[in-house]
């Protein structure tokens, strides 16, 4: 073989063609999204199941609405105070034992609602989920900037933060059938059942996360040693990311500014998210079932309403307005 024939052979493995790197991000994406899609909605869904499970809690353990919602706040007091120690042991252990981790804890958390007696049972449960489940979105996002450079990241998280939305898309319908449908069973309340059945799938699924997941690209078996390479040379590129210390974020004015925006956006979904079946019970409908199904149609809006913004940001290389315009209209 000819220097010249070694030389075009080299450049076309260091630079392979478009249809072959996007088959091969198709099938990192097959093989990651799905999973932690179904993860992350099962985080939703066991966040915000509470909702569903206020109405008995209330007649049956006398929890009024002021209790009612410091236990579905003081979840968030937990996973801020766990949050950052919580990714920045994912970097010493390893996205397997990570995450797996956090949602085997977290849905025992969720299923040991069963025992709740009163106010400070609720109290402590709900701020164990929080400790439990910090890290977890953060982490899973993390996660994914080591298998995509920065020029594919958009839609894959897009996709992923799709799990908002689906898990109450999905949670509202199911947590109303569950309630409605178990109530009594086995000398248990709805609610009780709501939880221990809607809690088993983080723990069976914190099972398989350690033996499915792969901590980085390089571990990957499934993939080639070319396709290992070729993520590792992608994320190595210049301008495909950049690096800086914990310190040197928290010296980052932008940090703050980013953290006041999104707490806002969060007291006003949660709102939503928490308060939901109440305003339509408050509304006069009373079947459970019915306001599950209900409370999903927001979010039905919410799935179309995303796509279409983030197309839109994508066609227009524009961020501001399109953060900017949905934040005043969800407000209002």
């Amino acid at each position: 073989m000819s220097q010249q024939q070694v030389s075009q052979q080299a450049a076309t493995i260091k630079a392979p063609s478009p249809e072959g790197t996007a088959k091969l991000y198709r099938k990192v994406a097959w093989r990651l999204l799905p999973f932690l899609l179904a993860c992350y909605v099962l985080a939703y869904l066991d966040r915000v199941n509470v909702g569903f499970a206020k109405f008995g809690m209330h007649s049956e353990l006398g929890l009024s609405d002021a209790a009612y919602g410091l236990g579905a706040g003081i979840f968030f007091v937990g996973y801020v105070l766990f949050e950052v120690p919580s990714n920045l042991l994912q970097e010493r252990i390893g996205v397997r034992r990570t995450i797996s981790r956090i949602m085997i804890l977290w849905g025992l958390a969720s299923m040991a609602m069963v025992f709740v007696q009163g106010p400070w049972g609720f109290y402590a449960l709900r701020f164990l989920l929080g400790v439990f489940e910090a890290g977890f979105a953060p982490g899973m996002l993390f996660y994914l900037t080591c298998w995509y450079p920065a020029e594919r990241r958009a839609p894959i998280l897009a996709a992923v933060l799709l799990a908002g939305p689906v898990g109450n898309i999905i949670g509202g319908p199911l947590s109303g059938w569950l309630i409605a449908s178990f109530q009594g069973s086995t000398g248990l309340s709805g609610w009780q059942w709501m939880f221990l059945i809607e809690g088993l799938p983080a723990v069976l699924l914190g099972v398989v996360a350690f033996f499915y997941l792969t901590d980085r690209p390089g571990d990957a078996s499934w993939l080639t040693h070319d396709e290992r390479r070729r993520i590792a040379d992608a994320l190595d590129a210049p301008g495909a990311g950049s690096e800086a210390s914990f310190a040197a974020a928290l010296r980052d004015p932008r940090l703050y500014a980013y953290g006041l925006i999104y707490y806002c956006l969060i007291s006003g979904l949660y709102t939503v998210s928490f308060w939901l079946p109440t305003f339509l019970r408050d509304a006069g409908i009373r079947d459970i079932s019915a306001i599950g199904w209900l409370s999903a149609v927001p979010y039905l809006a919410a799935v179309g309403a995303m796509l279409a913004n983030a197309c839109s940001s994508d066609r227009r290389c524009e961020r501001r307005w399109h953060v900017v315009l949905p934040t005043c209209v969800g407000a209002l």
